[in-house]
């Protein structure tokens, strides 16, 4: 029987509790073999509008992020092959080593309307089965045979997550403390030389 590969990419910066929650929920709703959560190396959408978390950090982030965590692996093929990270080089990659694998490609609702301006759109289409990830306060339906996946929302954003870390604010309930102390390791999010502890949520300290 052809394995089943769930693809789930994104930038991850930093990964969190609603990354693990679409990955678990497309493995069980999908009886996926595995979810692979595919670290982008230049996500050329975003990297032009922001400074981004160096790849390898943001790899080990999702490392700690799995950890545990039965068919979710976290992949580094994009930053292994370099450069933009498109989807579509992703996908004929895993077609060219798991030939006869079943593909399916999560995303997030917010990026339906968008779609038609990735990189090979239409190719992506041919190569995996689309699951859009239904999130609250988007109301585009999803096209051709793309599948839903209905995901309990978690009200939070990686955007929202930066600005608390840099702040110091309290993020125990979105970051696991695995992924916590890896920021903590690497110095992530100007987190270097502040309480230890912040990460937390045990410090009044704020900046």
């Amino acid at each position: 029987m052809p394995q089943r590969f769930g693809v789930f990419g994104g930038t991850f910066d930093p990964p969190h509790l609603g990354h693990v929650a679409v990955a678990r929920a497309a493995r069980d709703t999908l009886g996926l073999d595995r979810v692979l959560l595919v670290v982008a190396n230049d996500p050329w959408k975003k990297s032009p509008e922001r400074a981004v978390t160096p790849a390898a950090d943001r790899l080990a982030m999702v490392e700690a992020l799995v950890t545990g965590e039965s068919g979710l692996v976290a992949s580094d093929m994009e930053i292994r092959r370099g450069g933009p990270s498109y989807t579509v080089a992703t996908l004929r990659e895993l077609r060219a080593s798991h030939g006869d694998a079943v593909l399916y490609l999560i995303i997030g609702r917010d990026l339906v309307d968008d779609f038609p301006t990735w990189h090979e759109s239409v190719e992506i289409g041919r190569l995996a089965t689309i699951v859009v990830v239904n999130r609250p306060g988007f109301v585009t339906d999803p096209q051709r045979d793309w599948k839903m996946l209905v995901v309990p929302p978690i009200d939070i954003s990686s955007t929202q997550l930066r600005e608390r870390l840099r702040s110091g604010a309290d993020v125990q309930e979105f970051i696991p403390s695995s992924v916590q102390a890896t920021i903590r390791e690497r110095g992530l999010y100007r987190t270097t030389g502040t309480d230890s502890t912040s990460l937390h949520g045990t410090t009044t300290n704020r900046t």
